[in-house]
């Protein structure tokens, strides 16, 4: 049995919001470059500062918090690090665990994005709400 269609309404819903999604990583995009980093590397300076509490900032963490693999985040660190936004820490004795930290210049573009961000949500935010709300309402009509 084949699952039934979506109505128009849900088709344009979806289409909405997936056009809000890709307008707000535009301008992403666009406010990295700004900043002279690419998308992807303001990404993972984001993901190092705002890991869950506990969460270590480790390559292989870091590298499914952006989904890519492993070695795209070795190279996304090494640039990060030789663009002077991160270093590698060693802790402990065990010297074969790397983590990620940011430094002052890693702080403060990061700062400067998230801010540029966050104003940004403040005016796409509602309408991404309002776009999901719409979709979500129409699911439960089906369901």
């Amino acid at each position: 049995m084949t699952a039934p269609d979506l109505s128009i309404e849900e088709y344009r819903a979806l289409a909405e919001f997936r056009y809000q999604i890709r307008r707000f990583l535009q301008f992403s995009s666009e406010a990295a470059r700004e900043h002279d980093l690419e998308p992807a590397q303001h990404q993972l300076l984001l993901a190092i500062k705002g890991l869950p509490k506990g969460i270590r900032p480790t390559i292989r963490e870091l590298a499914e918090r952006l989904q890519i693999q492993h070695h795209s985040a070795v190279e996304l660190v090494n640039r990060l690090a030789e663009h002077g936004a991160i270093r590698r820490e060693r802790p402990g004795e065990d010297r074969r665990e790397v983590l990620l930290r940011l430094t002052r210049r890693g702080e403060s573009l990061l700062r400067r994005l998230s801010i540029a961000h966050h104003t940004e949500l403040e005016t796409a935010g509602p309408v991404l709400v309002k776009t999901l709300n719409t979709m979500i309402r129409q699911s439960k009509r089906v369901a």
